[in-house]
C-alpha cells in the first residue's frame, strides 16, 4: 500500500503548483493500512486542517483511481499514537490560520503574508526557494537570508511567511520581527531606562528566529550597528535563523561597520526583480480568488499590463476597480480600469533626473548651478536630498548615476534618500513639500 500512496503523490504533483505540492503534500508521509482505510502522517494540526480543506476531495479521487477498494484517508500528525486526539492541557495552543500570528518582539505577523498565497514567477522563483528552504530546515551551514529588492516587489511578504510557516511547524518558537528603526529605538529606550541587560537577553538569549527589516535604516547608527553586529553573533553562534531584507546591497548601504557588513552578507544574497506580463496576471488572479471578486480576463490583462511598477501598485489597481465599482454601482468594464489606471499609473518616460532638477529648483527659488554645487547651506542641501530622493522614487537610474548627477558619490546619494525617507515617517513639513512635488510630476506639470 505504500507504493499506492507514493502514486497517487506523483499524480498529484502533476495536477496542483510546485510550491503548493512541495508545502503540503509532499511532507505527507504513509504510516499504515487498515481493513478500509489508508492512514497517513503530516507534521503539525495547521498542515493537517489546511490538508484536508484544500486537497482531501483530490486526493480520495486519486486514491479511488488506483484502488478498488474505496479506501477512506485519514491524517494523523506526526507523533500521534492511535490516530487523532483531543487537545490535553499540557499541549501548547496552535494559532488559527486567520489570525495575524504573534512575533514575541517587533510587529505582528501579516495573516495573508505566507508562502501559499505568494505568487512564484521568475523574478522570484530563488528567493521563494531560498526562503522556504530556510523555513523548513535545520542547516547549520546556512541560517542567514538577505532579501533585496525595491520597494512594493514582495520582501516583506516572503520574510513574514518564514514567519509563519516556523510558528505552523513549532508554535513555541521565538519569532521576532521587527525593522532596523525598530530595534534602534527599542535600544535606546533601553539604554534610558537602564534596561539593556533585559534587552541584550531578549535579542540574543531568547530569540529563535530574527526577521528584521529595512537594514539600510542603520547607516550612520553607530551605536546600533554595534549592538547589532554583537546580537547576530550570538545567534550565529547558537545556529538560529536570521533573514534581513533592504532595498540595497550591504556593500551599497554608506556608513556602516565592517562587521556588521559581513554579518549581513554572509548568508544567501536573493534579489527579487519586476514581475513579467504573465506573473502580474497571475498576482491579479490570485488576488482575485481570495477575495471573491469578479474581474472579466480582458481587465485584469489591462491592469497587467499598465501597471508594471511593482506587486503593490497591482493590488492599488484591483482595489481601485472593485471598490470603484462597488460604490458607483457600476460594471468593471474597460472606461472604469481606465480612470482608475491615470490615478495611479506615473508617467515614468516623461520624468528625468534634469526634469526633477528643475522643478525642485523653481520650487525652492534656487539655480541648476547650486544643487550641483559643494555647497552646505541648509537652503541648498534639503532641495538637493528631496531631488535625489524624487530621481530614486520616479526613474529606473542606478544609485551611482544619481549621485553623479549632482556631483556626489552614491553613498551620499543613499544617505540622502535615508534622510528624507525619515522625514516623510515623522510627518515632518517636509511631508507636503514632497507630496506637492510628486503630485506636480504626476501630474506632467513641469
Amino acid at each position: 500500500m505504500e507504493q499506492t500512496w507514493i502514486k497517487i503523490k506523483n499524480s498529484i504533483k502533476k495536477q496542483i503548483q510546485g510550491q503548493s505540492f512541495r508545502m503540503w503534500i509532499e511532507p505527507l508521509g504513509y504510516l499504515r493500512s487498515d481493513n478500509d482505510s489508508i492512514v497517513v502522517t503530516c507534521p503539525n494540526a495547521f498542515s493537517k486542517k489546511r490538508v484536508l480543506n484544500y486537497y482531501s476531495a483530490l486526493i480520495e479521487s486519486e486514491l479511488h483511481k488506483v484502488s478498488c477498494n474505496g479506501y477512506k484517508f485519514i491524517i494523523e500528525v506526526s507523533g500521534n499514537k492511535g490516530g487523532s486526539r483531543g487537545k490535553t492541557d499540557n499541549e501548547p495552543q496552535l494559532s488559527l490560520p486567520n489570525i495575524n500570528a504573534h512575533a514575541y518582539g517587533g510587529h505582528f505577523l501579516r495573516r495573508d503574508f505566507t508562502f501559499d498565497k505568494f505568487v512564484v514567477g521568475s523574478n522570484s522563483d530563488f528567493a521563494y526557494s531560498a526562503s522556504l528552504s530556510l523555513a523548513s530546515r535545520d542547516n547549520a551551514n546556512q541560517n542567514s537570508l538577505f532579501l533585496l529588492s525595491k520597494t512594493g516587489m514582495g520582501k516583506s511578504h516572503l520574510t513574514q511567511a518564514i514567519g509563519h510557516h516556523i510558528l505552523s511547524e513549532d508554535p513555541s518558537k521565538h519569532v521576532y520581527y521587527i525593522t532596523a528603526e525598530d530595534f534602534t529605538n527599542e535600544m535606546i529606550h533601553a539604554f534610558r531606562h537602564d534596561s539593556i541587560e533585559q534587552f541584550k537577553n531578549k535579542f540574543r538569549s531568547k530569540c529563535d528566529v530574527l526577521l528584521i527589516e529595512d537594514v539600510y535604516y542603520l547607516s550612520g547608527k553607530q551605536r546600533t550597528q554595534i549592538e547589532l553586529a554583537l546580537t547576530l553573533d550570538s545567534l550565529f553562534e547558537a545556529n538560529k535563523k536570521i533573514i534581513f531584507s533592504s532595498c540595497y546591497l550591504p556593500s551599497d548601504i554608506p556608513k556602516l561597520n565592517e562587521k556588521l557588513r559581513s554579518s549581513l552578507s554572509s548568508g544567501i544574497i536573493s534579489n527579487i526583480d519586476p514581475p513579467n506580463f504573465r506573473t502580474r496576471v497571475r498576482i491579479l488572479q490570485k488576488k482575485i480568488m481570495n477575495n471573491g471578486y469578479y474581474v472579466c480576463e480582458d481587465i485584469i490583462h489591462y491592469l497587467a499590463s499598465e501597471l508594471t511598477e511593482n506587486v503593490r501598485q497591482l493590488e492599488s489597481g484591483l482595489i481601485g476597480v472593485t471598490a470603484r465599482s462597488s460604490l458607483l454601482g457600476t460594471p468593471i468594464d474597460l472606461n472604469l480600469a481606465e480612470s482608475v489606471v491615470k490615478n495611479i499609473a506615473r508617467q515614468r518616460t516623461n520624468i528625468t533626473i534634469n526634469v526633477i532638477k528643475k522643478l525642485v529648483c523653481k520650487q525652492y527659488n534656487i539655480s541648476i548651478k547650486d544643487i550641483v554645487s559643494s555647497s552646505r547651506k541648509q537652503r541648498i542641501v534639503r532641495p538637493r536630498q528631496i531631488a535625489m530622493y524624487l530621481s530614486r522614487m520616479y526613474t529606473d537610474s542606478p544609485l551611482q548615476t544619481i549621485g553623479k548627477s549632482f556631483n556626489r558619490y552614491h553613498a551620499t546619494a543613499l544617505h540622502s534618500i535615508g534622510i528624507v525617507e525619515r522625514g516623510l515617517k515623522e510627518n515632518s513639513p517636509m511631508k507636503k513639500q514632497v507630496e506637492f512635488l510628486c503630485e506636480k510630476l504626476e501630474s506632467s506639470e513641469f
